[in-house]
């Protein structure tokens, strides 16, 4: 049987660019993994990968033009979002070479022998080592920081691990770009250009996880596909790591006081953060509890005024323009559910943002209200409307796991009510945030990316410089001698890394 072509589609009018590329079979998908396991010692000098990222970072940069002009004709995202989501993913490939060259991450203990102890201590030295091949699926949203060039391939890359990608079908044009230039940044070090390789088609993604050379993966993606792939994972003679990212509902709880101090500026920021990218933001604010009566009218208001103002807009591909409009049509005929700017298709091509309103009450119960409690992808969000402080509680003790969660408060509200809502939040998320907007993620050290099941499948971050240590495991050696320890456990310390000795940071 012919390999199936993989084509460019043009979402604004559903009509193929061009061929690209074929579907790997499963003896592509093999040789590809094998490759890349054959080379995996390349990476071992951390200066070189250091030079490696920053040098792919470069020509990233450069060839700007061209890869903005690809992603924008498969995605539609605009030449604006494109652009600073370019510059995003070139800083996240210079700040993991950071990492790399600082060396913290290594994580290295040392602990003398002690004969003074009960029971007594060998000689104990501890640092972290690259897990091996690297899977990671790329997401539709963000075509260039969370896909070939983006945090989960910089990430494994700055821990030393070869990389496959499997290109997400909505721009496998701007994936087999984005290969390029880090092949050819490898190549520019020396390094073996299979450290990172692509496969196109859904049987090739299955294969890869799969695979017995495979040693963990990354995904970001639906819930559907990413649970199906986490338990092929599982499910292995060797289960590996699987560091998904699936979904996510981000709920914000505006008080009282808030609502009365700015409401009409919450509203309009609400407005902004849920119709970004056309509401496929994994971190827009999808669900918000808003007090009921005068006090969160003006909010309701400037959220109808600022949503009616905005435009259709071209979702990333056809198949979640039907999701989106089929979603918000099941949730708008539940009982009780009110539209003041109606959801929906905007045309044969375009989707028409909106929000929902429902009284709290109706989600307190399991009920078919439920559905408003599940990630709807695209510009909607839903808004219930509260009576209490035990209406918003009794909701937040529903809510599935999210990446993000926040707390609209009033400028001096300090006071007791606050902080409980703020602890009832916490449990539920990976970043709470307090007067601010999920849709944002900063590249920073303390940034956490991740969040209690469905939004992720395991503890980790995908964004920030502690993303590098799920592609890592602990090694100790115990009594060896100096000569045999890897240069970065001997005494002499002779690459100056940072490391704990007996409990002291050195």
């Amino acid at each position: 049987m012919a390999a199936a072509p993989v084509w460019s589609v043009d979402p604004r009018t559903g009509n193929p660019r061009e061929q690209v590329a074929e579907e790997a079979t499963a003896e592509e998908v093999d040789r590809v993994v094998r490759a890349a396991h054959a080379v995996r010692g390349s990476l071992a000098d951390r200066t070189v990968r250091a030079a490696f990222l920053r040098t792919a970072a470069d020509l990233l940069t450069e060839a700007a033009e061209h890869v903005i002009e690809a992603a924008d004709a498969e995605t539609a995202l605009g030449p604006a979002r494109l652009t600073g989501e370019l510059a995003r993913t070139a800083a996240q490939l210079r700040a993991f070479a950071e990492v790399v060259e600082e060396g913290a991450y290594l994580d290295i203990h040392i602990d003398h022998e002690d004969g003074s102890r009960t029971p007594p201590w060998p000689d104990l030295r501890r640092y972290k080592i690259p897990l091996g091949v690297v899977a990671v699926y790329a997401a539709s949203n963000f075509p260039l920081a969370f896909s070939v060039p983006g945090g989960d391939t910089a990430s494994a890359l700055a821990a030393g691990c070869p990389v496959v990608v499997k290109a997400h079908p909505d721009h496998p044009a701007t994936s087999e770009l984005c290969a390029s230039v880090l092949r050819r940044a490898a190549a520019h070090h020396g390094l073996p250009e299979d450290v990172v390789s692509l496969v196109h088609g859904f049987d090739a993604g299955v294969a890869l996880v799969k695979h017995p050379l495979v040693s963990a993966a990354g995904f970001t993606g639906s819930v559907r596909g990413g649970r199906a792939l986490f338990d092929a994972a599982a499910a292995r003679p060797t289960p590996i790591p699987f560091h998904g990212e699936l979904g996510s509902l981000n709920p914000v709880v505006v008080t009282e006081a808030a609502a009365a101090e700015r409401g009409e500026q919450i509203g309009a920021g609400l407005a902004g953060s849920m119709t970004m990218g056309a509401g496929q933001f994994c971190t827009k604010p999808g669900f918000v509890l808003v007090p009921a009566g005068g006090t969160g009218d003006q909010l309701i208001k400037s959220l109808t005024d600022v949503v009616s103002d905005s435009r259709s807009a071209v979702m990333l591909d056809q198949r979640m323009r039907d999701a989106f409009v089929a979603g918000v049509r099941e949730r708008a005929e539940l009982a009780d559910v009110t539209a003041p700017v109606t959801p929906g298709a905007g045309g044969e091509h375009t989707v028409s943002p909106g929000f929902l309103t429902v009284p709290a009450r109706r989600l307190t119960e399991e009920g078919p209200h439920d559905a408003l409690l599940e990630e709807c992808f695209g510009p909607v969000t839903v808004v219930a409307r509260y009576e209490s402080e035990e209406e918003i509680t009794a909701v937040l003790s529903r809510l599935p796991g999210n990446l993000t969660a926040t707390l609209q408060t009033a400028g001096e509200e300090t006071d007791e009510s606050a902080a409980r809502l703020l602890a009832a939040l916490t449990p539920l998320a990976g970043r709470v945030l307090v007067n601010g907007w999920s849709t944002g993620v900063a590249v920073a050290p303390a940034q956490h990316h991740g969040g209690p099941y469905p939004a992720t499948t395991s503890t980790s971050t995908s964004v920030g410089a502690t993303a590098i240590e799920r592609w890592l495991r602990p090694v100790t050696y115990q009594t060896t001698p100096d000569a045999l320890l890897p240069p970065e456990l001997r005494e002499s310390n002779p690459l100056g890394l940072p490391r704990r000795v007996d409990g002291h940071r050195e």
